[in-house]
């Protein structure tokens, strides 16, 4: 029987995108076809020139579509990459809200023009998916059709990020996963870590990942005088990550906004305490000082005391990492979650064919 085939709008090489596509090709035997925006929105005149890209992409999306006859189109992001999908003209179309809300950032002069855009993608859409509940918040205000969202998280593969941690009991080994962007506030977390060492705290701190920031935050290291106690580990594979969330102790992540985080979900499975903002989208899956730490946004010293709170009170944190293992397993295990989005593709399909 020949493979269906699906056209994935998104950025391909980013790890969710991964996740989406390898458990597509694995659970429901699909062949994947991609494209994204070539280029990137690292400064201002990078936007402009991605702006140009986007106005014409339909184009170049509808050339692939009739090279390749894909059988369904996904996406991720409902106001760019969803929007394009809604215009291919291939039926079905399933996409992807990303945060909490796709209108992002709330101050942005675009905000009328993406809500048009949203909108539209919104009603073409076969299939919207909600990663967690917190993103249907939004959808609602936007008056979408529920009966046609997945409540669903991709999950993680717990085979890889296994239930050990051989973190050093005797100080904390924190570690941050999150793109070095400005709206993951790694300020706050490298002063919040100025202050343990001024207090005379031994600690370990790795940062996973890359970004804009990464020149800045090395100098605020050294300014705060833990440059040597930092490890900045650049951008790695998903196939590294297990290993350091397994030596580390506790998780920090302390993002303004936040939809559905699998950097989250893996720290949990892999017994990792995590410290996160009080936001809507961690308050989802982390109750303060049960089963994680929520700290206001942008408040270092609070994020200071939490960790040593944290630190300190060793039974609990046992307790809340055994717990956390228990509902990753069993609300964002990738390979019955995926299973069950596969399927789902499969009969849109179906029901799509001509009688």
């Amino acid at each position: 029987m020949k493979k269906k085939k699906i056209l994935f709008l998104g950025e391909s090489y980013r790890a969710d995108a991964i996740t989406w596509m390898s458990g597509l090709k694995e659970f429901g035997d699909f062949e994947i076809i991609t494209w994204e925006l070539k280029t990137p929105s690292n400064c201002l005149h990078n936007r402009i020139l991605r702006i140009f890209e986007f106005l014409f992409a339909i184009f170049k999306i509808r050339e692939l579509i009739k090279l390749h006859q894909p059988d369904m189109v996904i996406a991720e992001r409902t106001t760019s990459y969803g929007f394009l999908a809604a215009l291919s003209g291939v039926k079905p179309v399933a996409i992807a809200q990303q945060g909490r809300t796709d209108l992002w950032p709330e101050t942005s002069i675009l905000l009328p023009l993406k809500k048009i855009i949203q909108h539209y993608a919104f009603q073409k859409a076969d299939l919207i998916h909600a990663w967690g509940p917190i993103m249907t918040l939004s959808m609602i205000k936007a008056k979408v059709n529920m009966t046609q969202v997945l409540v669903l998280p991709k999950g993680i593969d717990l085979t890889k990020f296994g239930n050990i941690n051989k973190a050093t009991p005797d100080k904390i080994c924190a570690i941050v996963t999150r793109s070095l962007l400005p709206e993951y506030r790694h300020a706050t977390i490298l002063h919040s870590f100025g202050i343990l060492n001024n207090k005379g705290i031994d600690f370990a701190l790795t940062i996973v990942g890359d970004g804009t920031e990464l020149a800045t935050l090395k100098d605020l290291a050294k300014k705060l005088k833990i440059d040597k106690k930092v490890n900045f580990m650049g951008r790695i594979p998903n196939t590294e990550l297990p290993t350091l969330l397994q030596k580390s102790n506790i998780y920090i992540s302390m993002p303004i906004t936040e939809g559905v985080s699998a950097s989250l979900f893996e720290a949990m499975a892999c017994y990792c305490y995590p410290v996160v903002t009080d936001i809507p989208g961690n308050q989802s899956w982390i109750t303060h000082r049960e089963n994680g730490g929520l700290v206001a946004i942008d408040d270092h010293t609070l994020l200071a005391e939490e960790l040593i709170w944290s630190f300190e009170n060793t039974a609990l944190r046992e307790q809340a990492v055994t717990t956390n293992r228990a509902f990753v397993e069993k609300n964002a295990n990738y390979k019955i979650n995926m299973k069950i989005i596969a399927h789902k593709y499969h009969e849109l399909i179906n029901s799509n064919l001509p009688n």
